[in-house]
């Protein structure tokens, strides 16, 4: 038992470290010459009164010949002056807001989509800030890299105590994960808080996304160009691409993101993308029922922690790499606790997980 609870952890171990490999290709990006297509951004929002103004000022603000990109906010049924307040903001040539004509986020970016006027689609949320540059580096990689989705990064804003910390970390390392993937050529995740792609490919990848369930307009999406087969899909590796958002209010926000995030899974036909989740369960199972086992015979805490070492040491170098790339390197003093804590965040991520996909039906 002791060797087997070993054994089913090396897939994770050597998953994880093609995944940090696939990281160490990645090459920042630096615009050579502007991109001049027509761009779109869609936002999709519902009770984001006191965040799209910033936002809003922050399109205004941007480098690209305003007669080359569009704005088109989507209100998904706020109970708040979000309307309103998008309507009347005058910063922006060209701003059209759009009431969403159903319900929900896929529904508001497919509504933003139908309406768009541009070839290269790009999608934020409200509560994110960007640089001046954002639009001039997604358009100029876009014509470089002729993909026809490009996954940008996310950072969370910086957070405070463990709670914060531990919130900033788990999000690097998705991005991480993210990032590392695609450069491999399997991406399996990333965040339509930073996403473009073209008006074609959505159009005719949109039957795909599962409407039946809420959340993963941008992961399902993926999937579905990634299978299409011969689809370019790259990761944008610049400063100037990062989208920051904010970061959970309280740690029961945070769990009922992330449970929506894993209640979607068991809808996932991307063969890769199940082979990582499931090794990760496992994993995270094993350090779990070790401890357990160690009650009642003590060679096990020589197991937990040769488990602990196994998944640690590609979970290190890959969240290494990414702390590095943004700034954020004194976040790994929180490495240890955070991967003690870990198994317990996914235990109450999944229990979150099940009662959202009991509300869907």
């Amino acid at each position: 038992m002791q060797w087997l609870a070993l054994i089913l952890v090396l897939p994770y171990f050597w998953i994880l470290l093609s995944v940090y490999r696939g990281l160490k290709k990645i090459n920042t990006f630096c615009p050579n010459k502007p991109g001049n297509q027509k761009i779109s951004v869609i936002v999709a929002c519902r009770n984001e009164s006191e965040n799209i103004p910033l936002l809003l000022n922050d399109l205004a603000a941007q480098s690209y010949p305003p007669d080359l990109f569009e704005v088109i906010i989507i209100d998904d049924n706020s109970s708040d002056n979000s309307y309103g307040i998008a309507s009347s903001f005058g910063a922006i040539k060209n701003l059209t807001v759009l009431r969403n004509n159903g319900e929900g986020k896929k529904s508001a970016i497919r509504t933003g989509v139908i309406a768009a006027k541009g070839s290269l689609i790009i999608t934020t949320d409200a509560d994110c800030r960007i640089k001046t540059r954002w639009l001039e580096t997604i358009s100029s990689f876009s014509d470089s890299s002729g993909a026809v989705m490009i996954v940008c990064p996310v950072i969370l804003e910086e957070g405070k105590g463990f709670s914060g910390k531990f919130a900033e970390l788990e999000f690097l390392s998705l991005q991480g994960v993210t990032a590392g993937t695609l450069a491999r050529g399997s991406g399996v995740m990333c965040n339509g808080a930073n996403l473009a792609f073209t008006r074609e490919a959505y159009l005719s990848n949109m039957e795909n996304i599962h409407t039946e369930i809420p959340s993963g307009d941008d992961v399902f999406l993926l999937h579905s160009m990634k299978n299409s087969g011969g689809l370019k899909i790259e990761w944008l590796e610049s400063i100037e691409a990062v989208v920051r958002t904010s970061s959970p209010l309280s740690s029961g926000n945070f769990f009922r993101q992330r449970g929506r995030w894993i209640s979607k899974a068991t809808a996932y036909n991307d063969t890769y993308t199940i082979i990582l989740g499931i090794v990760t369960f496992v994993t995270i199972l094993m350090m779990l029922i070790i401890p357990v086992a160690a009650l009642f015979d003590y060679t096990y805490i020589y197991v937990y922690f040769a488990i602990l070492i196994l998944k640690s040491i590609p979970d290190y170098l890959i969240l290494g790499n990414t702390t590095e790339r943004y700034g954020k390197r004194k976040l790994m003093s929180w490495f240890l606790p955070s991967q003690f804590f870990y198994p317990i965040y996914v235990l109450i991520s999944v229990f979150y997980g099940y009662i959202c996909r009991q509300k869907w039906h």
